[in-house]
C-alpha cells in the first residue's frame, strides 16, 4: 500500500503585524483590539500622578480652586476687568476647568515618542494607544472637575439672576470633542517634531502659556473690538470656550459659522497630524 503524504496544516496566527501601506492608515480596528491596554494606561496615569501624595486625587479640585482664587483677585478685584456679566469666581473656574482639559491633553500627548521610547523599543502595539489613553484619562479628570464647577454654578444659579442656560448646552459633547481632537492633533504633531528637535519641548511649554491668554480663558471676547473678535473666533479653543460660556450662562459669543469652521479645520488638522505621526513612527527609534 502506497505511503500517503499529508500536507501540513496551514499555520494560523492570531495577529499579523504588517507595515503600514499608507501614511493615512489609522488602524483604528487594531487600536480597538488593544482597548485593555488603553485602560491599563489610563489607570497608570492616575496612579503615577497621585502616588505618594497626601491629598491624592483631591489635587484635581485643589488646583482649579487656587488658580481661580488668584485670577479672581488679580484680574477681577484688582484690575477690575470684565467677566462678561458672569460672577467672577464662576467665570474663572469655568475657564480653568475646560482649559485644563485641553492643556493636559496637549502637554501629555506631545511627549508620546520621547516618554515612551523604552516601551516602544521592546514590544509592538499601535503607537496611537498612548495619545488616546491620555485623552481618555484627561476626559475622566474633566468629568470630576465638572462636578466642582456645577457646585459653584448651582449656587449662583439659585442665588442670582445672572445665569440663563441655553438649549445649546446639549451640544457640550461636541464642544469637548473639538477641544479633545484639536489638542490630540497638536500633541501628536509636536511629539513627531520633538523626536529630532528637542527645542520643541521648550517651545511648547512657552506656547501653551501664551495660548491660554490668547484663548479668552481669563479675558472675555467681548472686551475686544469686533474686528479682533472675528479673528480670535477662528481659534478652535476660543470658539468652544465661548460656546460653553454661552450655553451655561447666556453670556458669551455663540456662532454656528465659527463652530462649523473650527470643526472642519480641526479634523483636517487631525489628518495632517496623523500623516506626520505615521511617517515619524517608522524611524523614530533611530532619533530618540
Amino acid at each position: 500500500m502506497a505511503d500517503m503524504k499529508t500536507e501540513p496544516d496551514e499555520e494560523h496566527w492570531d495577529l499579523v503585524v504588517k507595515p503600514k501601506s499608507s501614511l493615512f492608515t489609522l488602524n483604528l480596528a487594531e487600536v480597538w483590539a488593544y482597548k485593555d491596554l488603553i485602560m491599563l494606561m489610563v489607570k497608570r496615569d492616575f496612579t503615577a500622578i497621585y502616588k505618594q501624595t497626601v491629598l491624592g486625587p483631591l489635587w484635581m479640585f485643589v488646583q482649579p480652586l487656587f488658580t481661580t482664587a488668584i485670577y479672581t483677585f488679580t484680574f477681577s478685584t484688582s484690575a477690575k476687568l470684565s467677566t462678561d456679566g458672569i460672577p467672577p469666581i464662576l467665570f474663572y473656574i469655568m475657564g480653568q476647568t475646560f482649559w485644563n482639559y485641553f492643556a493636559d491633553c496637549l502637554n501629555k500627548t506631545s511627549g508620546t515618542f520621547i516618554s515612551n521610547s523604552a516601551v516602544f523599543g521592546k514590544v509592538y502595539f499601535p503607537r496611537l494607544v498612548m495619545p488616546f489613553s491620555v485623552v481618555i484619562s484627561s476626559l475622566i479628570k474633566l468629568g470630576l472637575q465638572i462636578l466642582l464647577l456645577m457646585a459653584f454654578y448651582l449656587y449662583y444659579y439659585f442665588t442670582t439672576d445672572q445665569l440663563h442656560p441655553q438649549w445649546t448646552l446639549a451640544l457640550l459633547p461636541a464642544y469637548l470633542l473639538i477641544l479633545g481632537v484639536f489638542s490630540l492633533s497638536l500633541g501628536i504633531l509636536f511629539s513627531s517634531f520633538t523626536t529630532k528637535y528637542r527645542d520643541f519641548t521648550f517651545l511648547l511649554t512657552f506656547a501653551v502659556q501664551l495660548l491660554m491668554f490668547a484663548s479668552c480663558v481669563v479675558f472675555p471676547v467681548s472686551m475686544y473690538s469686533e474686528k479682533v473678535q472675528n479673528i480670535l473666533m477662528y481659534n478652535p479653543v476660543v470658539s468652544c470656550m465661548e460656546a460653553i460660556k454661552y450655553s451655561l450662562t447666556g453670556h458669551g459669543l455663540f456662532s454656528w459659522y465659527y463652530l462649523s469652521f473650527v470643526l472642519l479645520v480641526t479634523f483636517i488638522f487631525l489628518i495632517i497630524s496623523v500623516v506626520i505621526f505615521n511617517r515619524t513612527e517608522k524611524s523614530f527609534m533611530d532619533s530618540v
